[in-house]
């Protein structure tokens, strides 16, 4: 049995978050990062370079979990965590990339602050099965 295009993408784009944003190795990144990258998110600034200055401003505890993810054919969309970001909340993302020649080409995202057990309304967190407070108290053991 041959590894579909979208499970292909799907591990792509995984090792390529895990590169940049907790590896942060951006020699490695350029391979995953199309120089034409086009960067439609309002938070980052244009291209692969601007997507990098950004990542190596944000704090050495930046760390990247994904959720979830979900393919068809050249485009994916990412359920995420970005935690150690410097902010008084984690964002949980939602990343949708477009894939060409092998490479990340294009970006757009949803980014909502995480909330805690006492600002959910739904009573349930929104990334995984605990709030991050949580998840703080459980690590710190």
């Amino acid at each position: 049995m041959t590894e579909t295009t979208e499970s292909t993408n799907k591990a792509l784009v995984l090792e390529a978050f895990d590169t940049l944003f907790n590896k942060r190795d951006y020699v490695v990144a350029e391979r995953f990062w199309s120089p034409n990258y086009i960067q439609h998110s309002a938070h980052i600034p244009p291209g692969r370079e601007g997507l990098f200055s950004l990542v190596k401003g944000l704090p050495p505890t930046l760390k990247y979990e994904n959720g979830m993810i979900l393919a068809e054919g050249d485009k994916l969309m990412l359920h995420g965590r970005f935690s150690g970001i410097g902010q008084p909340a984690n964002w949980i993302t939602l990343d949708i990339v477009r894939i060409e020649d092998g490479r990340l080409a294009e970006h757009w995202d949803v980014i909502e602050d995480e909330a805690t057990r006492e600002t959910s309304v739904s009573g349930l967190p929104m990334f995984g099965a605990t709030f991050p407070e949580e998840l703080i108290r459980h690590e710190s053991r």
